[in-house]
């Protein structure tokens, strides 16, 4: 870890050491407040893709119908 003292403007803006942003490219951070300190790290984008085909489910209704599967579905929680 890397220390680096840095003021902040009178609109709390800091800047962030251009090292740190080649590292970490992107527009979103998450920043985790605590009573004395300040982390922020890169928003990672979730790859959904991976939870495609991960799920069976039995039906007796026809995919195209949309609103008959949801019917099915809302029916088999009950």
């Amino acid at each position: 870890m890397t220390v680096v003292v840095k003021k902040m403007d009178d609109q709390g803006r800091i800047v962030v050491p251009k090292e740190w942003r080649e590292k970490h490219p992107g527009k979103e951070y998450v920043l985790e407040l605590g009573e004395d300190e300040v982390r922020m790290s890169p928003l990672k984008k979730e790859n959904l893709t991976k939870y495609f085909d991960s799920v069976e489910v039995d039906l007796e209704s026809d995919l195209s119908d949309w609103h008959a599967v949801r019917k099915e579905l809302k029916r088999g929680r009950e």
